[in-house]
């Protein structure tokens, strides 16, 4: 199973996103974890995540993330525009091609 963490600044909006992604797995049928934590607490799960998504808010915080993981993951920032209109199921499928 594939496991996503969404990084956020403080976690609400994100965790609105994360119901949004797990609909859109469960419609797709896929079987996936996803999770999301502020940037100050993600160094305790990025050794067990298959890529880190930053939201946008968050984005100057990409190198420190990418420090943290040391290329053994992807660090990607979630599009504006599909984080603001919590696009689901666009940032599931970005994501998933990613890790593929």
């Amino acid at each position: 199973m594939k496991k996503i963490l969404l990084v956020c600044a403080a976690g609400m909006s994100t965790s609105l996103l994360v119901n949004k992604m797990k609909e859109s797995a469960i419609e797709q049928g896929i079987e996936i974890d996803i999770e999301a934590l502020p940037v100050s607490e993600c160094s305790t799960v990025v050794d067990s995540v298959d890529i880190v998504l930053l939201g946008p808010q968050v984005r100057f915080q990409k190198p420190q993330v990418d420090a943290l993981v040391a290329g053994r993951i992807p660090v990607e920032v979630i599009d504006m525009r599909l984080y603001g209109t919590m696009n689901g199921k666009a940032i599931l499928e970005s994501a998933l091609a990613k890790i593929s």
